[in-house]
């Protein structure tokens, strides 16, 4: 299955039933005594009605006063016992539900935290949070009250059909000819409101995806002040799970009428044959009053059916995206990555490498090169030529289309992912940091590591320097993916952090772009200092940063066009020393006087 590809068509309640049976299996002991429970209670429920025949044809109506005492103690009785049983049910089975919620929810995060990074790229971080808490949420009417509730209903309502019977067989035939015919009925309409149900789940994602981008974005939104049309963008998405939650309550609302109708057309054609029969001398009327009492019970479940059949309809579509999700295969169980690898050299080749994100559309054309152990090797060129895709085939992050990727001589593709990335440090463009302190971010790459490692990894990267000035210093909340910091000290805490994972292989994705020159100067020297017997990998923006290099390459639309050292490339005068000097030139711009930055200097444009 293509990662983020949706499903081709929803999957039916036969195919679901191993699923909803995984669930249920663990608890069957827990669902088996509900059932007992609700069984007791339901038999408790039935004595008052069944007591009501002998309380008029007996008690008053042949004077018997001396049963009434104990008629009435047994009713009591009855009710405390139907009371006692509810209420641990509902304690046994509500609390197993909430359990099954946080279960599945760890389950589809830890799944989602292991697919690989083309699926995070077809699919919204919203749409992921949806899936990981709401759409688990209604599977715990597979497991809570209702279901057992209803199954407690049908029994009873098969004990309650045999005394009806007993009672009078034809109003009974004719009172389960209305109710069948309803039931069927009502089939008909819950594969009606399914689909409505799996809609909600997929606008609802949508919604909450576009939401939690517009949070995340506020500042750009301001910036434009567009807090108007993000607005009415987030209100159609409101508008359209409005008119979803409308259409359901309308197949609801007529599944209820439906359901009144019938109780008024049994009610009619019991009040109806009951007088004659009554008039006939063929029933009494405790028998009827009886009769009555317990009709209501074969009639309630499908009053519940209405209710439980609706939240079964939306737990079954939780539980379909729910499946889809977990049906992703995870990038750790790639059946081709078999090797467990120990402490790697550090040699990378890349050997013929085609790469593409979408089938026919290359992104990378037949890069070959290789990075000895212990070198820097740095990328450059244009946006869009393919750097930032060369490192993520080095991180695993994708797999080459054609061509081989080896570590130490062992094919990328075969080897266990978790073996290989706790050995790579990476420093990415966009830097991410948590909602927590410095400290706490800094040893994400180590939880381990001691006070002093985290210090000293601060300290290469100048961390220090604004730490140290705060009031709650290493301990100060930094805010949302470190809002509350400069974009250079953003930076300064990612490459801290990479350099306290002490890899054997450590990228860094124009990680100093964020810094001003002379904090760039002095990180450049520390990371030099973690470079040492270190396979290096860098995309620059500054190319004056990569002048010490052990090979640069140049890549231009996926191909790499030029390669070699500093010295040796600006020798060329050809791709790299146009942009070296094009960068001098603007460097130096900057420092020119008013009206001076007018004239070009000769070398930058020959």
């Amino acid at each position: 299955m293509t990662p983020g590809a949706p499903a081709k068509k929803p999957v039916n309640i036969k195919e679901l039933w191993p699923d909803v049976w995984a669930l249920m299996r663990p608890r069957r002991g827990l669902l088996g005594l509900g059932l007992i429970l609700i069984l007791i209670s339901r038999a408790s429920g039935l004595v008052l009605p069944a007591s009501t025949r002998y309380l008029i044809d007996d008690i008053i109506g042949k004077k018997h006063m001396d049963m009434l005492l104990p008629l009435t103690l047994g009713v009591l009785l009855a009710t405390v016992i139907q009371g006692a049983t509810s209420f641990t049910l509902t304690q046994l089975l509500s609390k197993e539900a909430q359990k099954l919620i946080a279960e599945l929810r760890r389950k589809v995060q830890q799944h989602v935290g292991r697919l690989p990074v083309a699926y995070y790229d077809a699919n919204k971080t919203g749409q992921l949070v949806s899936r990981i808490m709401s759409d688990v949420e209604g599977v715990r009417n597979l497991i809570g009250t209702g279901l057992v509730d209803f199954l407690g209903g049908v029994l009873t309502a098969t004990f309650a059909l045999v005394i009806l019977l007993k009672i009078s067989a034809l109003m009974t035939g004719i009172s389960m000819v209305v109710v069948l015919t309803f039931g069927i009925t009502l089939k008909k309409a819950f594969s009606t409101i399914r689909p409505i149900f799996r809609e909600r789940g997929k606008i609802t994602a949508e919604v909450t995806g576009r939401l939690t981008e517009s949070l995340g974005g506020v500042r750009v939104i301001k910036g434009y002040h567009a807090e108007g049309r993000e607005a009415k963008v987030f209100s159609a998405g409101v508008q359209r799970l409005l008119d979803n939650v409308l259409k359901s309550l309308m197949a609801m609302s007529l599944m209820s009428l439906s359901a009144t109708v019938l109780m008024g057309i049994v009610g009619a054609i019991v009040m109806y044959i009951g007088a004659r029969q009554i008039d006939a001398g063929t029933l009494t009327l405790g028998g009827f009053v009886t009769f009555t009492a317990f009709l209501a019970f074969l009639v309630a479940p499908v009053f519940q059916l209405v209710n439980i059949g609706t939240q079964i309809t939306e737990a079954l579509a939780g539980l379909e995206r729910t499946k889809e999700v977990l049906n992703v295969r995870p990038e750790d169980e790639d059946p081709e990555r078999v090797t467990s690898i120990g402490p790697i050299v550090g040699d990378v080749k890349f050997d013929k490498v085609v790469f593409s994100y979408d089938s026919g559309k290359e992104v990378l054309h037949g890069i070959s090169f290789e990075a000895k152990p212990g070198t820097v090797t740095a990328f450059v060129g244009p946006s869009g030529s393919g750097k930032s895709t060369t490192i993520g085939l080095i991180t695993a992050f994708h797999k080459p289309s054609c061509g081989t990727i080896t570590v130490d001589g062992i094919d990328l593709n075969t080897i266990e992912l978790s073996s290989y990335r706790g050995q790579l440090g990476v420093v990415l463009q966009e830097t991410f940091l948590f909602d927590g302190n410095i400290r706490e971010n800094v040893l994400f790459a180590r939880p381990d590591a001691t006070e002093e490692q985290m210090l000293e990894a601060c300290r290469i990267a100048r961390v220090d320097e604004f730490a140290e000035g705060l009031e709650e210093k290493y301990n100060t909340i930094i805010g949302e993916r470190g809002v509350k910091l400069s974009g250079g000290q953003r930076q300064r805490l990612s490459i801290a952090r990479a350099i306290l994972a002490d890899p054997r292989i450590l990228i860094l994705d124009e990680a100093t772009s964020s810094l001003d020159s002379k904090s760039e100067a002095m990180i450049q020297q520390g990371l030099s200092h973690l470079m040492k017997g270190r396979t290096t990998f860098v995309i620059a923006h500054r190319l004056s940063t990569i002048r010490k290099a052990d090979q640069i390459l140049v890549i231009e639309g996926g191909q790499i066009v030029e390669r070699g050292s500093h010295q040796q490339l600006f020798d060329q005068q050809g791709r790299y020393w146009e942009m070296y000097t094009r960068q001098l030139a603007l460097d130096e711009n900057l420092f020119l006087a008013p009206g001076e930055g007018d004239v070009v200097p000769e070398i930058a444009v020959k």
